[in-house]
């Protein structure tokens, strides 16, 4: 048996022992210590849940202790084969679970304004993959800025990804309060629950993977925790002084920050190289410091310690329902040292649109490389001959031109051309890709060029591939000509330096980030 395992006795009922003559009774006091012994190896060992000294009855507390949310969907796709994908979001919201603005004190030491500043902006957006094996966890950074198909956001088709969370929320309670609702905590959790269904569905919708585990992190969450830890150990590629927004002014090199000077760390993005894109690295580097700090200072084997991080976790924490926080971590520590590459997703250019800055993003291809890092295994759709299925493109988007720019895209890379037509435009049409008998194959080549997954259809006729082109419909970059002139047009200048992929482990030493 290992040094870190108790294994738990039975507790079972015997009859007791009838004294024979001739023998000496047993002392009572040496019965009843050796009784009140056995007694209290028992409880011992049923206080020790897998080597961590935590007592069953505050595990429950734990679990318990948590506000759940329904935002993954009952009826959503699940992975695979004992694979988990998480979504963590950090919501920059100066506000507490009912919609009350946080104690001053607190604001004070957050350096971000009062509670009319952030608004519920998802700004930190971090996709892990655990496979089953749990031979190596991949993290995708979702930039902030991403521009993005949305859907169920009355006025909007597109928006910056972290907007995705506040626009429902914001539409939801405006819908609510029109009905009659008048209870302002009652609109915060409606408004917050249909927001975190919006931000869940909309990163699905952009990397075309399933979603299993989610949670929520509000902006005092990373204050607390990292003031739980006494700190956090970073280092830094160059001194940096951006005292006007962040508050984030430190030196070059590694060094220990307390929690305001954490969460200014994390929070930083103005004066920086790739400015978005390095803000990522920044939370990645956060995490990999908080997983080393519980790692080295024992956190976990602590009671004590452990009891307050249960009440940061309680206060500042939204998880998915069904998700058991703590059989998690207990996995994922049986696992040992697990290695852990951090990635960001790719971003094509940055571009202004209606006086917003923006990251323009290539779906298609993000669809493609979170699949291959996950190991998620694709149709092979590589074929010697020409395809000969005609392809039918319908424009439901609501933009004039982009069936047409489509079928002229398609026919460039050997497509035969079918009819180009207007759809039925419906407020969150999605793009759509369904094929007749015999236009199977070509119907997987076309689907892994345009990111999306093909479905037959006894409504197409044989031979024949119907594209709808909906409102999150992004013409992918390998279709689109450097030297046209429409607005997809992609700049001939070096897309954003997302960086190399931190490759790392649990509890391992903290990169240097810029």
């Amino acid at each position: 048996m290992d040094d870190d395992t108790v294994e738990i006795p039975k507790i079972t009922e015997s009859p007791r022992p009838r004294h024979r003559r001739g023998e000496p009774k047993p002392h009572r006091g040496r019965t009843a210590a050796k009784i009140g012994m056995r007694v209290l190896t028992s409880i011992a060992a049923l206080a020790v849940l897998s080597g961590t000294g935590f007592a069953w009855s505050a595990k429950t507390e734990f679990d318990n202790g948590f506000t759940h949310t329904d935002a993954i969907g009952k009826d959503a796709p699940r992975s695979l084969g004992g694979d988990l994908n998480i979504l963590l979001i950090g919501l920059d919201t100066r506000k507490d679970l009912d919609g009350n603005d946080l104690p001053k004190a607190i604001l004070d030491q957050l350096h971000a304004g009062d509670g009319d500043n952030g608004g519920y902006n998802a700004n930190s957006l971090i996709l892990l993959h655990i496979p089953a094996d749990m031979h190596k966890i991949v993290a995708f950074s979702i930039p902030r800025d991403d521009y993005v198909a949305v859907s169920g956001i009355p006025g909007y088709d597109h928006a910056k990804i972290k907007e995705a969370y506040g626009l429902k929320k914001a539409a939801t309670e405006t819908k609510l309060e029109n009905a009659g609702m008048k209870d302002k905590v009652a609109l915060e959790r409606a408004g917050r629950e249909a927001g975190r269904a919006s931000i869940v569905q909309t990163v699905r919708n952009l990397v075309g993977v399933p979603i299993d585990r989610f949670a929520e992190i509000s902006l005092v969450g990373f204050y607390d925790l990292a003031d739980k830890l006494g700190g956090v150990d970073v280092c830094l590629n160059h001194a940096v002084d951006d005292s006007y927004y962040s508050g984030a002014v430190f030196p070059a090199g590694p060094q220990h920050l307390d929690a305001a000077n954490a969460l200014s760390f994390v929070r930083q993005r103005h004066g920086l190289e790739n400015g978005d894109l390095d803000r990522t690295h920044r939370q990645q580097a956060f995490l990999t410091s908080v997983a080393t700090s519980l790692k080295d200072t024992g956190t976990l084997t602590n009671f004590s310690k452990l009891s307050g991080l249960m009440d940061v976790a309680h206060r500042d924490i939204v998880l998915s329902d069904g998700w058991n926080l703590l059989d998690f971590a207990r996995d994922l520590g049986s696992a040992g040292s697990i290695s852990v590459e951090f990635r960001t997703l790719p971003v094509l250019r940055y571009d202004n649109i209606d006086g917003q800055d923006v990251n323009i993003v290539d779906p298609a291809a993000i669809k493609k490389e979170v699949r291959a890092a996950f190991g998620i295994e694709t149709t092979p759709t590589t074929s010697t001959r020409a395809p000969t299925s005609i392809v039918d493109a319908h424009n439901a988007s609501g933009y004039p031109g982009r069936a047409a720019q489509l079928s002229t895209a398609l026919t460039k890379r050997g497509f035969p051309a079918g009819t180009v037509a207007n759809g039925t435009r419906a407020d969150g049409t999605i793009s759509t890709i369904a094929y007749g008998t015999g236009a199977e194959t070509d119907a997987a080549q076309l689907g892994d060029i345009l990111g999306l997954t093909p479905t037959a259809s006894p409504n197409v006729e044989p031979g024949h591939i119907t594209v709808v082109v909906g409102t999150d419909f992004t013409m992918p970059a390998e279709l689109v000509p450097t030297t046209s002139a429409t607005p997809t047009t992609i700049s001939a200048a070096p897309a954003p330096d997302a960086g190399k992929p931190v490759a790392t482990t649990i509890g391992s030493s903290v990169p240097c980030v810029n």
